[in-house]
């Protein structure tokens, strides 16, 4: 049996305790500073002992910014990246006895957004720097124009590599990094796709840099894309896991996803399945919603299970159906997402055919044939698919009560002769229900 603490014992601990809850971020240690320059923004990254507390704020003429970091060291083989992108260079001292300054010489006023990361996988925390340009102009929408009868255009597939930047995704058993891999398949996915009759593709990214996750279905939706696809390579703690897998969001992500936008002014002011919620009463948006969100999971699914049988004929594959989770990069509510698992990285086999060319091509021309195949039984109004299915559909006759071959010969331009000819027919009579080929020329 236990015996009671004494009074004063008890006291002091719940006066730790207490202390502990109120005492300031304890001093932190600066590591290191990484820098990426993307194609839209720049990425500082710290790598710090723990916690601590900062201030961020601007300066003009000339254009800075100050991060100032309390209570904080630099280690003794601290190391830091040289300027590129929008930093034209750093510098860094004491500020006061105990404090920390960085100031980032700008060449150009930026929007700059931070955030804390914690420990994960071979990162301890991370102090994020994100500098987005002041002047940049909003993307371009490429919104659908009304087309000439005859004419039609492409749809369009946003390709997503996975992780990239400071984030390197899964590690493979020999190093090889998730991030390069995915970047060499979504290159490959473009160009085979641009290859494709009525189809054009759109990256997410063609470098190393790293996207945050909303923003990479984001720019699938400002480029008004028909198919957003996210592509990634597997990794498990045992490496005897293979195949690839076809996933699509779940039920409780878009849930989630819905009262986002629902309760965000930002969201509900955007265009949805091209519908602002924003004039709409809530109940009004909620199943305005709902339906949009209901048509792309849809249409999602069967994108998906089009792309998870194409990829069963060029290698094994994990399960043998779609599988579902609440991956942030699948949360567009208007547009058709599916995300691709390759192949396990962690598998020593597998990873080898992921760094193969030939092998890339081949992965990458199966979800290519999924994505045809989906296209070709829905093809979107006004779409190269859709007049492709309209011409097939003309080129076919069906035969009704009271029609001759030598009427419907003469309703289509052509002869008896080639009718008979084109549908190897031996003699004039056709029946109520028969389908004919009408010859083109």
């Amino acid at each position: 049996m236990e015996r009671p603490l004494p009074n004063l014992t008890r006291f002091a601990l719940v006066l730790a305790w207490a202390i502990a809850l109120v005492s300031p971020v304890r001093a932190a240690e600066i590591k290191a500073l990484r820098i990426w320059a993307g194609a839209e923004y720049t990425r500082a990254v710290f790598d710090v002992s723990g916690p601590l507390d900062y201030r961020l704020f601007d300066l003009a003429d000339p254009e800075r910014l100050v991060l100032d970091i309390k209570s904080s060291t630099f280690s003794g083989d601290y190391s830091a990246a040289e300027a590129n992108g929008l930093l034209k260079a750093v510098r860094s001292g004491r500020q006061g006895k105990e404090d920390l300054r960085v100031v980032f010489d700008l060449g150009e006023g930026v929007r700059p957004k931070s955030f804390l990361l914690p420990p994960a996988e071979k990162f301890g925390y991370r102090l994020v720097l994100d500098l987005y340009p002041k002047t940049r102009a909003e993307p371009v929408k490429t919104v659908a124009k009304l087309l000439p009868p005859g004419t039609s255009r492409n749809v369009i597939v946003t390709v997503d590599a996975g992780h990239g930047g400071e984030d390197p995704g899964s590690i493979g058993a020999t190093g090889s990094h998730e991030k390069v891999i995915t970047l060499a398949v979504a290159r490959e996915l473009k160009r085979v796709i641009d290859k494709e009759p009525g189809m054009s593709a759109i990256l997410t990214r063609d470098s190393d840099f790293f996207i945050p996750l909303e923003q990479r279905y984001q720019k699938a939706r400002d480029a008004k894309a028909d198919l957003f696809v996210s592509i990634h390579a597997d990794a498990f703690t045992k490496s005897e896991a293979r195949g690839s897998s076809v996933w699509v969001l779940s039920p409780r992500g878009a849930t989630s996803e819905a009262a986002r936008w629902l309760a965000d002014s930002e969201n509900r002011a955007d265009l949805v399945g091209g519908v602002s919620l924003d004039t709409r009463d809530d109940t009004l948006a909620a199943v305005l919603l709902d339906l949009s969100q209901g048509a792309t999971m849809q249409a999602s699914n069967a994108v998906a299970s089009q792309v998870h049988a194409a990829m069963r004929r060029v290698g094994p594959t994990h399960k043998n159906h779609v599988e579902r989770a609440n991956f942030i990069v699948l949360r567009s509510p208007d547009v058709p997402s599916i995300l691709v698992e390759t192949a396990f990285i962690s598998n020593p086999a597998e990873e080898r055919r992921l760094n193969s060319a030939s092998e890339r091509t081949k992965l990458a021309e199966a979800i290519l044939d999924g994505i045809r195949n989906y296209f070709r039984s829905t093809p979107p109004p006004g779409t190269w698919f859709a007049l492709e299915s309209n011409r097939a559909r003309a080129s076919r006759h069906v035969v009704t009560r009271g029609e001759s071959l030598s009427a419907i010969a003469a309703r289509h331009g052509t002869s008896v002769a080639a009718l008979r000819s084109a549908n190897k027919l031996i003699q004039d009579s056709v029946n109520v229900g028969d389908v004919l080929e009408i010859p083109q020329g």
